[in-house]
């Protein structure tokens, strides 16, 4: 199935083409520039991959947790193409491809840990496992205190991690007291990237999970979805 993925919902943006047997992506991070940064993107990977916008099957994009522009700048655009090619859409979460990133690097990995700074004293958080070369969720993505979050964990954690048997990622680690106590070295991954989006997207569309585009909402986990913003954050 040919499939185009596009995030834009934290600071960095990202697309990735399935096409035959090809996979090609681009990855830039670019705060407050997604929306004039995107198209151009989407173009150059599609023309590398040489798929007219006529043969896209299927669209996925990063639904959220993010950015309420970001989440919105991503679902806009796959409205425009999804309605003009008459394509099924995909949302995905941008938690689940961050830990998709980190099962992809590290083999012997059990379990991933995803925390994205929501600010305002919280972080989006959820837990992934590996089955069949996928990150899925144990138990539900959510939006807590660091501190809730830090009680959500092992006890044992930091030797896992020594062990590489668990993976931190996001940027929520670092950006709160009380869990950066966990981090010993830089976090690799921080922000999601649409290559590792869309082998759980292509995995959506092989199961029949395929949405008309009204049928898609984004999701941003709060109630509200405005909060302070961090100079050059969005």
């Amino acid at each position: 199935m040919n499939i185009v993925v596009i995030d834009t919902a934290t600071e960095a943006c990202s697309v990735a083409v399935q096409y035959q047997d090809k996979v090609i992506g681009q990855f830039s991070v670019c705060p407050q520039q997604q929306s004039v940064t995107i198209l151009p993107m989407l173009a150059q990977v599609l023309d590398e991959a040489g798929l007219a916008k006529q043969d896209i099957q299927g669209i996925g994009f990063g639904h959220g947790p993010g950015s309420f522009t970001g989440v919105r700048i991503a679902l806009g655009m796959t409205q425009g193409l999804a309605l003009g090619l008459d394509v099924p859409v995909v949302g995905m979460s941008t938690l689940a491809t961050l830990a998709q990133e980190a099962f992809s690097a590290e083999q012997q990995l059990t379990d991933v840990y995803a925390a994205i700074d929501a600010r305002m004293d919280e972080v989006y958080f959820a837990h992934y496992q590996l089955q069949q070369g996928l990150a899925v969720l144990v138990g539900t993505e959510c939006v807590i205190s660091p501190k809730q979050a830090l009680s959500t964990l092992p006890t044992n954690i930091q030797s896992q991690i020594s062990d590489s048997q668990v993976a931190l990622v996001g940027t929520g680690w670092e950006a709160y007291s009380e869990l950066s106590q966990l981090v010993s070295t830089a976090i690799k991954i921080t922000l999601p990237n649409a290559l590792y989006m869309l082998p759980l997207v292509a995995q959506q569309f092989a199961l029949g999970k395929g949405l008309a585009i009204e049928d898609v909402e984004p999701v941003y986990l709060r109630d509200t979805v405005t909060w302070k913003k961090l100079p050059g954050k969005e």
